[in-house]
């Protein structure tokens, strides 16, 4: 008779050998296994130094090239833009340090910038544009027209356009009484911030930064995309240049850039923070007075680095 004992020495004899056998196995299959392992950890560490290399590498040259735009930016532009009467219209996103170098760089090609104005955050806030409508409305100079659309930012396009801009070889539509009654009331009403006392132009640069953030982004960035596309409708060229991060959808050059009608009227920079983005951004502007348009930048949606000019 088979007892009770012999079934528990037994049923211990079989895990026994079930636990030799796993452990006999394990052993076996871990030197190739861990081979395996270590060669794959080589492999990798290797890459990852080789990349490591190539993204020191190309960061010194793009360094190196960024040197040497800044270096020959004024040479390049110079003489482009003679006799040039530009507006700059700045963002709150816009980074001082771009507005001024872009300054500098219309003074070397030629250009008087005739006014600057700043856009406050309050100019693209979706909660606000009601109001900024009612202002364009209630200012509009004798003989001027807003366009018909639902965009507050293009209304307020149409309203400075009839002050800040007057067609080759005439004048604004709002003389000078007019003009300064619309400034002032946008600037009461906390839509923009005025330097100085601007004078008509014919052209026009738009600075602004990355893409907007805070909430309603795309609005946002959608005013300041139709106010420039606005201003299009009356001025010889309008080039909107933004700051690293602008060609993404919520940003002003995304939106543009995501509409065939906006790009074919207004050309773009989305690297305005680097050298060779505003000696871009001066040379689309020939470009633009020229007839012309164009995507510039290092952006994915960009159709090139800057504009091919024959620059004499």
């Amino acid at each position: 008779m088979i007892s009770m004992r012999y079934h528990i020495v037994s049923l211990a004899a079989v895990f026994l050998a079930l636990a030799l056998g796993i452990v006999l196995g394990a052993t076996k299959l871990s030197s190739p296994l861990l081979n395996d392992l270590r060669s794959d950890n080589a492999d990798l560490t290797s890459q990852q130094g080789e990349l490591s290399t190539t993204n020191d590498q190309l960061t010194q040259r793009i360094a190196a090239d960024e040197k040497f735009a800044g270096s020959v930016g004024a040479l390049t532009v110079r003489g482009t833009l003679p006799s040039t009467n530009v507006v700059l219209v700045t963002t709150a996103s816009a980074d001082p340090n771009d507005r001024d170098a872009v300054l500098s760089l219309l003074n070397r090609a030629g250009a008087t910038v005739t006014g600057q104005i700043q856009l406050t955050n309050d100019f693209s806030d979706p909660l606000r544009a009601d109001q900024l409508r009612q202002v364009a409305a209630t200012t509009l100079p004798t003989g001027a027209q807003l366009p018909e659309v639902p965009q507050a930012g293009a209304v307020a396009g149409g309203l400075l356009s009839s002050v800040l801009l007057a067609p080759a070889g005439g004048a604004p539509v709002a003389n000078a009484e007019q003009g300064a009654a619309v400034l002032a009331a946008l600037q009461s009403a906390g839509f923009i911030t005025v330097t100085g006392t601007p004078a008509a132009g014919q052209s026009v640069i738009v600075l602004t930064g990355a893409e907007a953030t805070g909430g309603s982004e795309a609005d946002k960035a959608g005013a300041v995309a139709y106010f420039a596309n606005q201003l299009a409708q009356t001025a010889s060229g309008v080039v909107v240049a933004g700051r690293t991060g602008s060609e993404q959808p919520t940003g002003t050059i995304g939106v543009i850039r995501d509409n065939t009608a906006l790009a074919g009227t207004v050309s773009t920079v989305d690297n305005v923070d680097s050298d060779t983005g505003r000696i871009a951004t001066v040379l689309a502007l020939v470009e633009q007075n020229g007839g012309g348009q164009g995507q510039y930048g290092f952006g994915a949606n960009a159709s090139a680095q800057s504009p091919t000019l024959a620059v004499g």
